[in-house]
């Protein structure tokens, strides 16, 4: 029974390949970035259970290797990438003992007795995020190789190296283009030497390049492009060859790979999505669009003009639910790019290999109290934006953003928009809906049209997250929200 079992699964990996010109098996296939940056996160088995299995999601990447969300993986057959976080390429690369110590706690526990299968199918490790940022200048230029080298002989003194592959996700920063011309695209000049040593450990070992593409990004810094170049809707208008962003950019890293020598390496999207809020065209139609637009370009497997008929072995998309803690530095938007809102609720219908089948969302959530907290007009609130500027510094108020779902608030309610957010993020203590008695307890739901009051989840993980307290803040937000909050 074993064996024909065996078979089965080999002959459904067959069927859903398609063989390249270059002789070469390429599966076509889907997952989703989890990431947890959040103050009360969906917990995991929900996670798992009801979002990943229940809409059929079997590729997973992670951002770090949280044990509880690796635990709720175990037994799942989905397979998964973990993260090593940027801020431990030093010490990584830096000592071989700290190398095996990590593959020890995070990869290893999970592949008891060497088994060729671990309890969580882990088939990558994502040495750093995006190390070689253009903000990030050098700062993790000098680890990067060091660590993964250090992580690789971790592997192979494990007996790992054969079953986990290590990648280096970059985005689609670390090469200079014209965006009509890919041809002329190149790797840029300050990673030479790194990039050279990086390409060529992933050939050795053989691993594929992980690229994360930012559409929503390039398209709010260029905006003399058309949106439908970037919603997959330009089919008739094109720039040079390319009817779309996605195939213009992947072109330009197959350009720069070839003239770095490794024009053959496996290519894989690591990062990729549209976001439902926090700036303008920021929105679940647009959203729905482009992602539509992605999976059926995925399907169709042309590849792109420099790879024709050969197509990225492994798309994930960003990201699978909202984070009200992720760093907005790049902009207000990168909070929103779910498909799903924080609580796990479907945001929009794509079709992700279940044809007509909508969304699952995920079901018996548990939230706090229908309780909101809003502004007390009977009070003198001529110093109220003061308060909700404070509010905003450790909440969550990207909705209220230029384009966002609650921009169009009058005052004062979108100062009891951010005096609620900072109240759920702090579970409903009576005292963070204080703000020198201007806020006020309500069961009346304050939501307005589209633009929605949550109430935050019931959960165990809220409580360790907020200890933190860490603001998530940047000058473009702080200065927005000091024009917006005033009368």
């Amino acid at each position: 029974m074993r064996c024909r079992h065996r078979e089965a699964i080999v002959l459904f990996l067959l069927l859903a390949a398609v063989l390249s010109p270059a002789g070469k098996w390429w599966a076509v296939a889907v997952g989703v970035n989890w990431g947890t940056s959040s103050s009360h996160p969906l917990p995991p088995e929900k996670v798992v259970s009801g979002l990943l299995h229940s809409n059929n999601i079997t590729n997973v990447k992670l951002f770090d290797a949280d044990p509880a969300v690796l635990e709720s993986l175990a037994g799942s057959g989905i397979n998964v990438m973990v993260g090593i976080p940027n801020s431990m390429l030093a010490p990584l690369n830096s000592s071989k003992k700290a190398a095996a110590s990590w593959v020890h706690d995070n990869i290893t526990r999970y592949f008891p007795n060497g088994g060729v299968e671990g309890r969580v199918r882990i088939k990558y490790i994502a040495v750093g995020d995006e190390p070689f940022l253009l903000s990030y200048g050098q700062q993790f230029h000098p680890f990067i190789i060091g660590a993964t080298i250090n992580v690789q002989l971790a592997l192979l003194n494990a007996n790992l190296a054969d079953k986990v592959k290590i990648i280096v996700p970059c985005s689609s920063d670390v090469f200079q283009s014209n965006s009509t011309l890919p041809s002329t695209a190149h790797f840029r000049e300050d990673l030479n030497t790194t990039m050279s040593q990086l390409l060529s450990f992933l050939n050795r070992h053989p691993s594929p390049f992980v690229i994360d593409i930012h559409p929503f990004q390039t398209f709010q810094q260029n905006q003399n492009l058309s949106i439908d170049y970037f919603l997959f809707r330009s089919s008739t208008h094109r720039h040079g060859k390319y009817t779309n962003f996605l195939d213009s950019t992947l072109d330009a890293l197959v350009s720069s790979l070839t003239k770095a020598g490794f024009g053959d390496m496996e290519i894989i999207i690591g990062r990729i999505g549209w976001p439902t809020d926090g700036s303008v065209n920021a929105t679940a139609g647009f959203a729905r669009t482009f992602m539509q637009g992605l999976l059926e370009h995925l399907k169709k497997k042309v590849g792109t003009p420099l790879r024709p008929n050969r197509v990225v072995s492994e798309t994930y998309v960003f990201s699978l639910l909202d984070e009200d803690r992720r760093d907005i530095a790049t902009g207000n938007y990168e909070r929103h790019f779910g498909i799903f809102t924080f609580d796990g609720q479907a945001k929009y219908d794509v079709d992700f290999g279940e044809g007509s089948k909508k969304l699952a969302s995920a079901q018996n959530v548990e939230y706090l109290s229908s309780r909101w907290c809003v502004v007390n007009n009977n009070k003198e609130l001529s110093n109220v934006s003061v308060r909700a500027m404070d509010a905003c510094f450790e909440a969550d108020c990207t909705a209220l953003s230029n384009g966002g779902s609650c921009s169009s608030l009058a005052w004062p309610t979108n100062i009891s928009y951010a005096f609620n957010s900072y109240y759920q993020q702090h579970d409903q203590g009576a005292e963070s809906c204080d703000f020198d008695g201007l806020g006020l307890i309500t069961t009346v739901d304050p939501s307005v049209g589209d633009c929605i009051f949550a109430v935050q989840l019931h959960t165990s993980f809220a409580a360790s997250v907020l200890r933190f307290r860490m603001p998530l803040w940047s000058a473009t937000v702080s200065s927005f929200f000091l024009f917006n909050l005033v009368r």
